[in-house]
């Protein structure tokens, strides 16, 4: 077992979560906000090539993170724009990240079956 490799994905995922959390406390972001931004910023950097250093790093702690997801659809879309052309762009994400979106769907059902969610009174 690769200890450094596991030491590396918690503290680079670690630091991803505590950005998140200072963001939530300190600013008048939302947590949609917050999520948001990291897909985008995950997006972008995946875009432009540099979020593969970052998983080459830490593994899995740059790929479970939202960072990671937006990371995935832009390598998708350019997968796909490169092999189909111009509606690559639409499909090449989904197709890339269907595997994730499937199983949290299905988890989540799971999980509200499981914790009998209620809907808070406000």
């Amino acid at each position: 077992m690769d200890w450094m490799m596991i030491l590396k994905a918690f503290v680079v995922g670690g630091a991803i979560c505590v950005i998140g959390q200072i963001l939530i406390d300190k600013t008048k972001l939302t947590p949609a906000r917050i999520l948001v931004a990291y897909v985008t910023i995950g997006a972008i950097l995946g875009g432009l090539g540099l979020y593969k250093y970052l998983i080459d790093f830490a593994g899995c702690g740059a790929t479970v993170p939202l960072t990671g997801f937006g990371s995935l659809l832009a390598k998708g879309t350019i997968s796909e724009v490169q092999t189909t052309g111009f509606i690559g762009a639409f499909t090449g994400g989904i197709k890339a990240a269907a595997g994730g979106i499937s199983a949290a769907i299905f988890f989540g059902y799971i999980a509200s079956l499981v914790s009998k969610p209620k809907i808070k009174k406000q």
